[in-house]
């Protein structure tokens, strides 16, 4: 399995700068991003000494906002990163985000604007199904990326539920209108690598 810290690392830094409307049709591709206003920066994912997470990135790309979802682009290390994210009502720091990177496809990856205690895991539940994800600070990733894409598909709502300080819990719900055709637009974008054919 992929860990995939560095790629929220580098994510984190950019996903801020481009913001989900509402009832708007599919931007162009390689427009400019456009800034949310007013909202705050989640911090950095945990440093790591990889160059992906060392090497600064450039600029994000959107490819479209599809419902709820903004899709967009961007480069590191000289790689093309996708990635779709969105973020709930009430909670400018929450972000879900699904990312595609040349080492990994199916990224799932959530914060809900805090530290998470040591060792807790988060659960996603998606039309009754519960998708479990580890914690690394205050980070959470999907253990299962491909089952984790394929219930977002097929639901209208993520609600994560995560253990918080004096043995409470707390619940961030994601709306999934529009995952699919974001999902789709990274897709696109980054297409998953031909299989190689074995040599003779």
């Amino acid at each position: 399995m992929i860990r995939p810290i560095p790629v929220l690392a580098a994510l984190l830094l950019v996903a801020p700068a481009l913001r989900p409307a509402p009832a708007l049709a599919q931007a162009r591709q390689g427009a400019a991003a456009e800034p949310r206003a007013g909202a705050a920066t989640p911090a950095q994912a945990p440093a790591t000494n990889t160059p992906a997470a060392n090497t600064p990135a450039a600029g994000p790309q959107r490819l479209g906002t599809f419902g709820e979802w903004t899709a967009a682009t961007h480069s590191e290390n000289g790689g093309k990163v996708c990635y779709a994210f969105t973020r709930p009502d009430g909670n400018a720091n929450a972000l879900l985000t699904v990312t595609h990177r040349p080492q990994g496809r199916d990224q799932v990856a959530l914060r809900v604007g805090r530290a998470f205690p040591r060792n807790a895991e988060v659960t996603v539940e998606v039309n009754g199904k519960e998708l479990n994800f580890y914690t690394a600070g205050d980070n959470a990733f999907a253990r299962d990326g491909r089952a984790t894409v394929s219930a977002f598909r097929n639901g209208r709502e993520a609600e994560a539920k995560s253990p918080a300080a004096n043995n409470r819990s707390t619940t961030e719900t994601f709306s999934l209108q529009g995952f699919s055709a974001a999902y789709d637009a990274i897709s696109r974008e980054c297409p998953a690598a031909a299989p190689s054919r074995p040599r003779r």
